[in-house]
């Protein structure tokens, strides 16, 4: 823990939420909203423990019986951001698109090693297609690796072309899902939302394969 002055003692956003018990949306919420105030150090973002420590006090009860029980409540946005999609990739194969998903998650400091990740997909695929019909893919792992990957994270990604994935339903693939978890809580969670998001609707589907931007495709998956 840092001291700032006398007695100020900061928290970077992981410690803090490691601290408090709280998820990274609640924290980041409480920041834009200006109940926390920001201390950086170079491109670290840090939080004073007595002004999240004040704002707890400050709760009314029934605030506080609110807080309690959501406070560890999942969203998708902890996991994904603008930065965290990439439109448009050219590839020609199943084996393309994922390097080009894996570099992605290299270049974002994600992982030290976009051989590893690659590898690691391709080891899953090799046991069963992790297409799940409609043109969607949701690339993992084949095993957790909290150790190797920097922190939770999802990937989206939209190719050109239309590549076979060996999908059951027998289409081919143009919207990816690479997912970068560390347990299977946070796993289920985000399969569970895509899943519900996508699979049986048709409009939210079209919105993604025809979005523009980055900020637009987080906006419909928000």
């Amino acid at each position: 823990i840092e001291e700032v002055g006398m007695s100020k003692k900061l928290l970077t956003i992981k410690q803090a939420m490691a601290h408090f018990n709280v998820m990274e949306s609640l924290l980041r919420e409480l920041i834009s909203e200006g109940v926390l105030k920001v201390y950086k150090k170079g491109n670290i973002t840090k939080i004073s423990i007595d002004d999240m420590n004040e704002w707890i006090d400050g709760l009314s009860d029934i605030e506080m019986h609110n807080f309690s029980k959501n406070k560890n409540k999942k969203r998708f946005t902890d996991y994904f951001k603008p930065s965290y999609v990439l439109l448009d990739f050219k590839a020609e194969n199943k084996f393309e698109a994922i390097s080009e998903m894996s570099l992605k998650a290299k270049s974002l400091g994600l992982v030290k090693e976009n051989r590893w990740l690659y590898d690691a997909i391709i080891s899953r695929e090799e046991l069963c297609s992790t297409a799940i019909g409609r043109g969607i893919a949701m690339l993992h792992p084949r095993n957790h690796h909290p150790a190797k990957i920097k922190h939770p994270a999802i990937i989206f990604g939209r190719s050109k072309s239309k590549i076979d994935f060996d999908a059951l339903d027998g289409k081919p693939i143009r919207i990816y899902f690479l997912l970068l978890l560390h347990n299977d809580n946070q796993h289920l969670f985000s399969m569970a939302y895509i899943t519900k998001f996508l699979l049986n609707n048709d409009e939210n589907l079209e919105k993604l394969l025809n979005a523009k931007t980055a900020h637009e495709v987080v906006e419909l998956l928000r």
